[in-house]
C-alpha cells in the first residue's frame, strides 16, 4: 500500500493511497476465514464451512468488506503520518476518489481537524463599559404602571360614552351575509376597549357608545386570520351594551407592596422600589447585551481572531443557504442551476464568505465556553423550553418532544451556550 498525506493547514488534509490488489485479496482470504467460524451453510455443520464455499455464498460482500478495511487502514496510517488523533477528527472523513482497475484502487481521503484557536488576547477586545442607570422617576413610572395593573373595575359613578381604557360590558351576535356564524355570539362580554381583543376595528367603534344603546359593527376579517370561513370576509355584529365600567387604579403605598411582597419578611414600600429598580436594572443591561454589546463582541472576535476552518463545514453551511436561497426560487431558475455548474458555483460562492463567518463564530463560541468553563446540558435545554413554552400557552413536554424530533436541540443548547459565555465575559467588564 502506498500512502501519501497532505496536512494542508491546521483544519484540512488530505490522503492519497494506492491499494493493490494483492492486499484486497488478502483481506477477503481472512475475512473468508473469520466467516468459516459462524457462517451457516446448508450441508454443512456450523464452523466447518470451507474457505471456497463461504468466498462463493458471500462474493460481492466479501470484496466490499475487503475494501472497507484496506480504508479504515488507510486512513489510519494517513492519520498516524500526519500526527493526527482520530478524536481530533470532525465529521466522517469524506472519500473524494475511488478509482479501481484491474490492479489497484487509487484513493482520496479528506479529513477535517478541529480549529486551533489561540484566545491570548480576547480579554482585551472587550472594553470596560458602564452598567445603565435607572433613575427614581424610571422606578416610580414602572411603579404606576404596576399600580395600574392592579387596578379594578368599577360601575361609573356619571353615567357617559364608553372610551378607551373602559370595560364595556355587551352582548353580540355575528354575521356574514346575513347568516350567523359560530363562535360570533356572547352575553354579557366584558371587553376592554383598546386591548386588542378583537378583530381590528371593533373595539373602536363600541368607543362613543352609551349604555342600553345597540349598535351594528362593521368589521373585516384580517386575511390571516385562524379559520378559513372567516379569514378576509366582511362581517356585522349586532353590539347591546349593557353596562360600562372604568379603572381605578391601585394606591402606590405600603398597602400595595404588602399585597405585591407577600411570603417576604420585608413588605415596605421602600423594598419594593428597591427590587423594581433591581429588575429595571437587570432588563437595561440585556437589552444592551442582546442589542448592541454581544453582536459588536462576536464580530470583534470574528474579525480579530484568525484560524483555519474545516472546508466541510463551511460546505455544509454554504448547502443550508443554497437550499433556503433555492426553496423561493421558480422551477426554471433551478432547472438552470442543475443545468449549469457555473452558474450553481456561481452562487454557492456568493455565500462563501457569509458562511466562513458564521462557522468561525460557531467555532469561537466553543473555544470561549471552554476558556470560561461555561456548560449547558440537556436538563438546563429542556427547562428553558418547558418555559418557553408555557410563556406562550403551549403545552411544555409536546414542544420539547417536537424540538427533538426535528432536531433542532443542538442549535438551541448552542445558542444558550453562547448567551451564558457572552454574558459572563462582558459582566467581568461592567465599570465598578
Amino acid at each position: 500500500m502506498k500512502i501519501k498525506t497532505n496536512k494542508i493547514n491546521s483544519a484540512n488534509a488530505q490522503i492519497d493511497a494506492e491499494i493493490s490488489k494483492e492486499s484486497i485479496d488478502k483481506n477477503v482470504e481472512k475475512i473468508a476465514k473469520e466467516l468459516t467460524k459462524t457462517a451457516s451453510v446448508q450441508g454443512f455443520r456450523k464452523g466447518k464451512v470451507p474457505v471456497a464455499v463461504v468466498k462463493k455464498q458471500y462474493g460481492s460482500r466479501l470484496v466490499q468488506d475487503a475494501e472497507s478495511e484496506a480504508l479504515r487502514d488507510v486512513l489510519n496510517k494517513g492519520l498516524k503520518e500526519l500526527d493526527v488523533a482520530m478524536n481530533a477528527l470532525i465529521g466522517e472523513p469524506s472519500i473524494t476518489k475511488f478509482d479501481k482497475s484491474d490492479d489497484k484502487i487509487e484513493v482520496t481521503v479528506k479529513v477535517a481537524m478541529r480549529p486551533e484557536i489561540k484566545l491570548d488576547t480576547y480579554a482585551q477586545m472587550v472594553e470596560v463599559f458602564d452598567k445603565p442607570v435607572i433613575t427614581d422617576e424610571d422606578v416610580n413610572a414602572r411603579l404606576e404602571k404596576i399600580a395600574d395593573s392592579q387596578g379594578k373595575f368599577v360601575d361609573l359613578k356619571e353615567k357617559r360614552a364608553a372610551k378607551l381604557g373602559d370595560s364595556a360590558i355587551i352582548d353580540f351576535e355575528g354575521s356574514i351575509d346575513g347568516v350567523l356564524f359560530d363562535g360570533g355570539a356572547a352575553k354579557e362580554f366584558a371587553l376592554v376597549l383598546g386591548s386588542g381583543q378583537f378583530i381590528p376595528g371593533f373595539e373602536d367603534q363600541v368607543v362613543g357608545m352609551n349604555i342600553g344603546e345597540e349598535k351594528v359593527v362593521k368589521v373585516k376579517f384580517p386575511e390571516n386570520y385562524g379559520s378559513d370561513k372567516l379569514s378576509g370576509k366582511d362581517a356585522e355584529f349586532k353590539v347591546n351594551l349593557h353596562n360600562i365600567q372604568e379603572k381605578v387604579k391601585a394606591e402606590v403605598n405600603d398597602a400595595l407592596a404588602a399585597k405585591l411582597l407577600a411570603g417576604q419578611d420585608d413588605k415596605s414600600l421602600d423594598n419594593l422600589k428597591s427590587q423594581v429598580r433591581a429588575q429595571m436594572e437587570h432588563e437595561a443591561l440585556m437589552k444592551l447585551y442582546n442589542e448592541e454589546l454581544k453582536p459588536a463582541l462576536l464580530e470583534k472576535l470574528v474579525d480579530n481572531l484568525e484560524f483555519d476552518l474545516p472546508e466541510f463545514v463551511v460546505d455544509q453551511e454554504i448547502d443550508v443557504s443554497v437550499n433556503k436561497k433555492a426553496s423561493g426560487m421558480s422551477e426554471d431558475e433551478i432547472k438552470e442551476l442543475r443545468e449549469d455548474a457555473t452558474k450553481l458555483e456561481a452562487l454557492r460562492d456568493s455565500f462563501r464568505q457569509e458562511a466562513q463567518r458564521s462557522v468561525k463564530a460557531t467555532f469561537i463560541i466553543d473555544a470561549l465556553a471552554k476558556a470560561e468553563d461555561v456548560k449547558v446540558d440537556e436538563a438546563e435545554v429542556m427547562q428553558t423550553i418547558y418555559y418557553e413554552a408555557m410563556q406562550m400557552g403551549q403545552d411544555p413536554k409536546s414542544a420539547y418532544e417536537y424540538y427533538k424530533k426535528a432536531g433542532y436541540l443542538p442549535a438551541i443548547q448552542m445558542s444558550m451556550v453562547e448567551d451564558k459565555v457572552l454574558t459572563k465575559i462582558l459582566n467581568s467588564k461592567i465599570k465598578a
